[in-house]
């Protein structure tokens, strides 16, 4: 019997502890998916709240899963990093991951579970998956991320030029 593999992009964050709770993550998974490939690490200030800067990665992965059992093993994994829930929405956090596209599936569910996520508009979740895979169609968009990026406001922002960080687990 042959396993399905579907195509997953990840967006991770964290700002609490920032490049522990990432490390931790990656090894996590690394363990148990396929493919795994990172992209740089950007810092970046946080949105909707004043608090510590982020630092953001996109990873690839190769899942057996399907979006929503992949989505539960993904909170557990942020609940396991002490991810808190009964915070607002815009908060610091330990770590925070999303399924940001999975194959050439479009989900528009109720809940957390949308694909392409929203936050594909900022350029904190964009520039890493640009990194990874520039050529990348974004279902319902029909557009490449590179040429996402290319369009992106912040395209020439400093801080996406300077050198960028790498973590590994």
């Amino acid at each position: 019997m042959t396993i399905d593999r579907h195509r997953v992009l990840l967006s991770l964050g964290s700002n609490i502890d920032a490049e522990a709770n990432l490390r931790s993550a990656l090894r996590h998974l690394g363990a148990r998916f396929a493919g795994l490939r990172v992209s740089p690490v950007y810092q970046t200030p946080a949105i909707g709240f004043a608090g510590d800067d982020f630092l953001n990665l996109a990873v690839a992965i190769e899942s057996d899963l399907e979006p929503e059992p992949l989505n539960d093993w993904l909170h557990a994994l942020e609940d396991d990093h002490g991810r808190r829930r009964d915070q607002p929405r815009f908060s610091a956090r330990t770590l925070d991951i999303d399924i940001v596209l999975f194959d050439d599936l479009q989900l528009r569910a109720g809940g957390n579970l949308q694909i392409p996520r929203p936050e594909l508009q900022h350029a904190f979740v964009l520039k890493p998956l640009f990194d990874l895979e520039p050529e990348r169609i974004v279902p319902g968009i029909e557009s490449s991320l590179g040429d996402l990026w290319r369009r992106h406001p912040e395209v020439d922002a400093a801080r996406w030029n300077a050198d960028a960080r790498y973590l590994t687990a």
